[in-house]
C-alpha cells in the first residue's frame, strides 16, 4: 500500500501540520482523528487496514490530517471565545490549504467525502453540513452533533457555525445547503451498547432535523452489544465504505 507522509507550515494555525495519505488513486476522504488524536491514529488502531482493499483497488485515497482539539474543543477550563476562535483557525487551514492539497495531490478532480470515529465523527459532520459544496459524502461513527457536550450552554456565531444540529434546525426548508445534502450521501452510525447514550441521543436529534427537511440521509442505529469503541469503527467503516465505491 502507498503511504506518504506530508508536513508542511500552516498559515492559518502558524505552525507545521502533518497528513498521512494512503494510496494511489481513487476517491479523497478527509480523515479526522478521535478526541485529542493524531494524524497517525486511524492507522494505528487498525482502521487503514481495516479498508486496505478499497485503497489497493484504487478506490479509496485517506487522507489522515492532525486535530487541535487540545486548544479547542477540550480544553473545557479555558475561556469559550479563544477556543472556538482557534477551532475556527483549523477549520480555515482544513478548506483553505488542506483542500487545496487534496486536489492537487489527488489528481482525480472528485470531492472529498469526510469520516471519522466519535470526535473525529463530530468534525467530519459538521465540515460536511458546513461546505455541502466542497464534501459530498460523510461517514460518521459514534460522533455528538452539537456544541454542548464542550460548550455547555456557551452559544456564540462561531460555536453556532460550528454545531450542525443548531445551523441545521435553522435552516429553512428551501436552504441552499439543505438542497445539496439531498443530493450527498450522508452516513451517521451509532452503536447502542457502552459510551453510546450522549451519542445516541444527538444523532436521534440529527434525524429528526434532517428528516423534517426531507434529506435522504442514513442513519444507522447498531444493537445493543456495539459498543463506542475501535473494534466496531473497524467494522462499520469497510461496511459502508461498501456502499459508497462499490
Amino acid at each position: 500500500m502507498k503511504k506518504d507522509y506530508v508536513k508542511f507550515y500552516s498559515r492559518h494555525l502558524n505552525r507545521d501540520m502533518e497528513i498521512n495519505v494512503y494510496g494511489h488513486s481513487g476517491k479523497p476522504c478527509v480523515v479526522f482523528p478521535a478526541q485529542d488524536g493524531r494524524f497517525f491514529d486511524f492507522e494505528g488502531f487498525g482502521m487503514v487496514d481495516a479498508c486496505a482493499s478499497f485503497i489497493e483497488e484504487g478506490k479509496l485515497q485517506l487522507f489522515c490530517v492532525d486535530s487541535i482539539d487540545k486548544e479547542s474543543w477540550s480544553d473545557m477550563n479555558g475561556p469559550c471565545r479563544p477556543r472556538i476562535e482557534r477551532h475556527e483557525q483549523w477549520y480555515n487551514y482544513i478548506i483553505e490549504e488542506v483542500i487545496p492539497f487534496i486536489y492537487d495531490y489527488n489528481g482525480t478532480g472528485m470531492k472529498p467525502m469526510t469520516t471519522g470515529c466519535s470526535m473525529g465523527a463530530t468534525h467530519a459532520a459538521n465540515f460536511f453540513f458546513r461546505r455541502p459544496d466542497i464534501f459530498d459524502t460523510v461517514i460518521a461513527m459514534s460522533g455528538c452533533y452539537s456544541s454542548d457536550m464542550f460548550f455547555g450552554s456557551y452559544m456564540d456565531d462561531l460555536v453556532y457555525a460550528n454545531s450542525p444540529i443548531n445551523y441545521i434546525e435553522g435552516m429553512s426548508y428551501d436552504h441552499p445547503h439543505v438542497q445539496m445534502y439531498r443530493e450527498n450521501t450522508i452516513i451517521i452510525c451509532i452503536g447502542q451498547g457502552a459510551w453510546e447514550d450522549e451519542m445516541i441521543e444527538s444523532t436521534s436529534r440529527l434525524k429528526e432535523l434532517l428528516d423534517y427537511k426531507n434529506v435522504n440521509a442514513w442513519i444507522d442505529f447498531w444493537g445493543y452489544d456495539v459498543n463506542h469503541d475501535w473494534p466496531w469503527w473497524r467494522i462499520q467503516f469497510p461496511y459502508f465504505l461498501g456502499h459508497v465505491l462499490g
